[in-house]
């Protein structure tokens, strides 16, 4: 039988490669590193979408609470959301998060002497904020977050309109 010493020399190299075991922790790491970093920036992820969704649901129950203990006799410098400029800057500003004041609406009840009479629960604060992009690698996952709130005024008093 006629060897080629070429190939038996290959033969042999790979045979003491497959015996190696001194870089299988190096390749096996290289493997599963994609994988793993892809996890753990999901979680962080995941984590803002979180963080931001609280945000919302705390500004928006803030500034409904305000907006149904706001007088509509007093004068807006007495009271931090007077106005509805005043409402969503004031539910902004209450998030702790970089929401900005376009994204809250404000509506109050039907026997409320006001604009927006879309709400049978009280003086409702809206918000939603579009998160574009998670930050998750190879993969575009844009993500809306809504929360409203609704706080019903004291006794014998309407929700304000803050227009």
């Amino acid at each position: 039988m006629i060897q080629i010493p070429i190939a038996s020399r290959l033969i042999g190299r790979l045979h003491a490669l497959a015996k190696d075991r001194r870089a299988n922790v190096a390749v096996e790491l290289a493997l599963a590193m994609p994988a793993l970093c892809m996890f753990i920036f999901g979680i962080i992820e995941v984590g803002y979408a979180l963080w931001m969704q609280n945000a919302l649901d705390y500004s928006v129950a803030t500034a409904a609470r305000c907006a149904s203990l706001t007088n509509p006799n007093v004068n807006a410098s007495t009271s931090p959301c007077s106005g509805v400029g005043g409402l969503t800057a004031y539910a902004a500003s209450q998030s702790g998060a970089t929401i900005d004041a376009t994204a809250f609406t404000y509506n109050c009840r039907s026997t409320d002497a006001c604009t927006n009479k879309t709400v049978t629960c009280g003086c409702q604060v809206t918000g939603s904020f579009t998160i574009s992009d998670l930050g998750i690698p190879w993969l575009t996952l844009p993500v809306t977050l809504t929360s409203n709130a609704c706080f019903l005024p004291p006794p014998l008093k309407a929700c304000p309109n803050l227009t």
